[in-house]
């Protein structure tokens, strides 16, 4: 239909017409010539490879959560979304059929765990946009003295300033009138509207540390709820998720991770290896090498679970009324964008 006949033609033969799933074995394994520049032995098993995030979901969705209170542990894997979130985030549920869901990648079948369908929600530049935020601020040459000083990242230092300011109330609470909408780069779920631009609202004239940390908590409060809407539309279409899995950079962020519980109001699960992807490649080794029988069996046995972040539902009712506000953002920047475009 869009002119790629040739692709088609000989049964595919431009293409490849053999389909496997992760994890299997391919031909005899390593070959002589692969094995000598490697400095490996020839016949090595390879096994079907997966890219970067899928890898990450493969590594963190199936671990066995026994013994840790979290109500996916009588639930099939179903159940669990998976988050690869760094440069940009990744939001990966599967399903036994396949489930379409408007603005949010496939359904793929066997495309991260074999015998599931894979849909991929996403997140374009959500740990840039941080950066972005804490390094355009005026006040950010002072936190970068205040942190080495204190021989902390940037990041660590703004969580503990959160907490010096918040005073009595919750961190979370100091976004009280600041919202932010985090599409600066277009949004990919589940609006899929690269057009979209970002938006704060609440701004104030003084531009000290406590002003960069709290536009700092906005941003990766927006970002949170930018996964909730995600999550509403995949269940919305038939997904049913009551637990997070995250891996990638910004899990290593403790506020990060709190957040995202505490606006989805789900339990999110950190794996005791924090390089998720790499895991997720030696699940799909360790099944082509015959040492599973199955990539699920592998997964239930490699991942493990390292720390699990509950939410804070006493504060429900406020990131309800903050998702309220987040769903008008991006409501009135298409009614701006009306107005400007009427002729």
């Amino acid at each position: 239909m869009i002119g790629l006949e040739d692709f088609v033609a000989d049964n595919y033969s431009k293409i490849g017409n053999q389909v496997l799933p992760p994890g299997a074995s391919l031909g005899n394994g390593l070959t002589p010539e692969a094995a000598r520049d490697l400095g490996l032995l020839p016949g090595i098993a390879v096994a079907v490879s997966l890219i970067d995030a899928h890898a990450g979901g493969l590594g963190v969705i199936g671990a066995d959560v026994k013994g840790h209170g979290l109500v996916c542990e009588g639930q099939p894997v179903t159940s669990r979304l998976a988050v690869i979130c760094g440069t940009s985030s990744c939001h990966m549920g599967i399903s036994k059929d396949p489930i379409f869901v408007p603005g949010v990648w496939g359904p793929y079948f066997s495309a991260m765990v074999p015998g599931f369908w894979l849909n991929e929600g996403g997140q374009s530049v959500t740990g840039k946009l941080i950066d972005h935020m804490v390094e355009g601020h005026a006040a950010f040459p002072e936190l970068q003295v205040k942190a080495t000083a204190r021989c902390q990242s940037v990041y660590a230092y703004l969580n503990s300033h959160l907490d010096l300011i918040k005073k009595a109330q919750p961190v979370g609470f100091l976004t009280v009138d600041l919202h932010v909408w985090p599409d600066f780069h277009g949004n990919r779920s589940p609006l899929a509207d690269l057009t979209l631009k970002g938006m704060v609202t609440g701004l104030k004239l003084s531009q000290d540390l406590d002003d960069l940390a709290i536009l700092y908590l906005a941003t990766v409060q927006a970002i949170a709820l930018g996964t909730r809407f995600i999550i509403e539309a995949m269940e919305a279409a038939g997904h049913s998720i009551s637990t997070l899995f995250l891996c990638g950079g910004l899990s290593k962020n403790p506020l990060f991770v709190q957040m995202h519980a505490d606006i989805t109001g789900m339990p999110v699960v950190l794996s005791q290896e924090v390089e998720s992807v790499l895991v997720g490649a030696a699940i799909l080794g360790a099944c082509a090498s015959g040492d599973f029988a199955s990539v699920q069996e592998a997964m239930a046995k490699m991942s493990k679970v390292g720390k699990v972040v509950f939410p804070r539902l006493q504060d429900k009712r406020y990131y309800d009324k903050k998702y309220q506000v987040f769903l008008k953002l991006v409501e009135h920047q298409k009614e701006y964008l009306a107005i400007m475009n009427d002729n």
